[in-house]
């Protein structure tokens, strides 16, 4: 793809200024959306993403459109993914409801941020060094592995790294919420509120998934554009998600295991494309390999959507089931 400064300028402003709209709406009114409300907005950014690739499908054909869309659909699903451990985080600092749509747009501005960044570090290291494809793999199989190993995050497993930990000793630390507010007065001292300490996990959580996140959309497209708009509307609308899915998350027990089948299969596709350019003289004399295959972007995304669907629709059925179960034996 070949997109102009022009393009850059004018997409950065129309993103920039959607987030500005989701700024002024928490700014103005701090709440918690109602199911329709979040229905609305999460349908408006989900349309939003689906327009902006038959965008791309104009101006650049249907091989950019298919990388965007696979990318825009892995990157959602790890953004859910992301969902569960910003639902624990809200559970252990307990933070209030009616804040928590704060929270959650923060967090997602920190997460954009770090990804730009990574998206940044990424490409200029792609465009240098072919073989960094070999690290992205084995680290997407490395972490698929640890994904299908661990299953879904529980509160009970959720310990605090070294920086919450550092900053609930060396900060002044309220005992009581002040609003969405990071620091508040009490008995004459400017103290932290324990906000602060939900924003440094939401933080540190976002620059985790970014190292997960990041390999993974490169392994779709290396094109720097699509790569950073999927990314950007693949966290448009999470806020509103979590709200909207709210006790669904817990019925999703498979999709850890679908997102490390997803994972894994991205990671594969890297190391395959690695040894298909390979220019390491260590491997094959330096030489490609022959019969490493590029993997079509249709194929991924067959293998992407039907894995996700797959998870999904066990897990419906997994819990619906064991509810039924409950319930019956509660009648007992």
């Amino acid at each position: 793809m070949d997109v102009s400064g022009l393009v850059w300028a004018g997409t950065l402003v129309a993103l920039t200024a959607i987030l500005l709209v989701d700024l002024l709406i928490i700014g103005r009114r701090p709440h918690e959306p109602s199911v329709r409300e979040s229905s609305l907005w999460v349908g408006f950014y989900v349309a939003l993403a689906l327009v902006f690739g038959a965008g791309v499908w104009l101006a650049s054909g249907p091989s950019a459109a298919g990388q965007f869309y696979t990318g825009w659909l892995t990157e959602y699903s790890l953004s859910v993914d992301n969902l569960f451990v910003f639902v624990i985080i809200m559970a252990r600092f307990a933070v209030p409801r009616q804040y928590q749509q704060k929270v959650l747009l923060i967090g997602i501005v920190l997460a954009l941020v770090m990804r730009g960044g990574f998206i940044a570090a990424g490409a200029a290291l792609i465009s240098q060094f072919s073989w960094v494809f070999y690290i992205f793999g084995a680290f997407l199989i490395y972490t698929a592995v640890n994904l299908a190993r661990q299953g879904e995050p529980d509160e009970d497993e959720f310990t605090e790294n070294v920086l919450i930990r550092w900053s609930r000793k060396a900060l002044p630390i309220s005992k009581d919420y002040d609003g969405a507010k990071l620091t508040t007065h009490e008995n004459g001292r400017r103290l932290f509120t324990p906000m602060l300490i939900v924003m440094i996990a939401i933080g540190t959580t976002d620059l985790i998934f970014a190292l997960d996140s990041i390999p993974a959309i490169f392994g779709i497209t290396q094109e720097p554009y699509l790569v950073f708009t999927a990314n950007v509307f693949a966290l448009m609308g999470l806020r509103q998600l979590y709200f909207l899915l709210g006790g669904l998350l817990d019925r999703l027990i498979y999709l850890s295991y679908g997102l490390a089948v997803v994972l894994g299969f991205i990671g594969v596709k890297l190391v395959l494309e690695a040894l298909a350019d390979n220019n390491l003289p260590f491997i094959n004399n330096g030489e490609h390999v022959g019969w490493a295959p590029h993997i079509p972007i249709w194929l991924s995304l067959t293998v992407i959507l039907g894995t996700l669907l797959v998870a999904t629709i066990a897990s419906l059925v997994k819990s619906s089931r064991d509810r039924r179960r409950m319930l019956a034996e509660a009648r007992r």
